[in-house]
């Protein structure tokens, strides 16, 4: 062959290769954040999703060099405001900060939800925890699970539901069921209307995050029966758990994680994911919420949607057994 066809099909190999190789680069990330993100809470203000919320908001602006914009869109409890985020650009813009438990009870609960959280949301990291109080209003006669119990049995006892089909709903549904307590489930849009009306005496029983509702405790407006922790926390140590009263294996709380859209590029989810760890775990937001009764506990988007559908399964049995169901 003439060294100058050789040299010419070398060449055209090495084209050929290079196109190639070319082919299989995976493109650059796309660049993330040049505009303001929007932190969606889908709760009224005030409660343990909305506090956390506006604790990170202002040092996540910062570590992203972005604004990050915290907005309550309230409703079906926690529903609408998911289904705006499932429903937004998968561009990691729009971001959804909830009780990720709450939102996989959903599910199970109502007949006609207007997205599904397993493929159209996706998980990003979990922040917090924290377990529900059992409290009653301080003229409530009873001082701990066992005389609660007792008094239910003789007296009407009103309790406050933040939200039908709530994961505090939940919790007082297994534990009436757990114990044989009897009271009247009185419904609310929020937690925050019923801890105002549990203070009031207008409900006598509640059960919620410890974060939004321990400073009415502190206060002596409310007062606390128990937690649904598996062990006491240092914060309260004179506070025995539901569990060590009766109702071995209780537990239940809130937890606190961050989605945004299915779709949303892998590179996105994964800063997302570091950002929020980054500011959660710095030791002033930790300190700030350990004060308040929250725990912070991160996740891979992984180990997130792993446990997202763990607690689907685990509340759909409760919701079953007590038929309840929304439309």
């Amino acid at each position: 062959m003439p060294i100058h066809r050789r040299a010419l099909l070398s060449a055209g190999a090495l084209a050929l290769a290079c196109a190639s190789a070319g082919a299989q680069t995976p493109p650059p990330p796309p660049a993330w954040p040049v505009k303001p993100l929007r932190l969606v809470v889908p709760y009224p203000p005030g409660g343990s999703s909305d506090i956390i919320a506006r604790a990170i908001s202002q040092p996540l602006s910062e570590v992203l060099k972005q604004p990050v914009v915290v907005e309550n869109k309230p409703g079906a409890n926690g529903n609408l405001g998911a289904d705006f985020v499932a429903k937004a650009a998968p561009d990691g813009y729009t971001l959804l900060l909830c009780d990720v438990g709450a939102l996989a009870i959903s599910p199970s609960v109502y007949t006609k939800l207007p997205f599904d959280p397993s493929k159209d949301l996706r998980g990003t990291t979990m922040l917090a925890y924290s377990p529900h109080m059992l409290v009653v209003h301080p003229s409530v006669p009873a001082n701990n699970l066992k005389e609660l119990i007792a008094l239910s049995r003789t007296a009407d006892l009103n309790f406050a539901v933040t939200a039908t089909g709530s994961a505090p709903h939940l919790a007082g549904v297994a534990l009436a069921a757990a114990s044989g307590a009897r009271w009247q489930y009185v419904p609310y849009k929020g937690g925050v209307t019923a801890i105002q009306d549990t203070m009031a005496g207008q409900t006598q029983v509640l059960m919620n995050g410890m974060l939004a509702t321990l400073p009415h405790v502190q206060s002596g407006k409310l007062k606390v029966l128990g937690l649904s922790k598996g062990t006491r926390m240092p914060l309260l140590p004179n506070v025995p758990t539901i569990a060590e009263q009766g109702v071995p294996g209780f537990e239940s709380g809130t937890w606190q994680g961050v989605l945004v859209p299915r779709g949303t590029p892998e590179a996105i989810v994964q800063r997302i994911n570091s950002a929020f760890i980054s500011v959660i775990r710095t030791p002033e937001i930790r300190s700030r919420l350990t004060g308040q009764g929250a725990e912070v506990v991160t996740m891979t988007p992984s180990e997130q949607d792993r446990f997202f559908e763990k607690e689907r399964a685990r509340w759909a049995g409760v919701v079953s057994a007590a038929q309840i169901r929304l439309d």
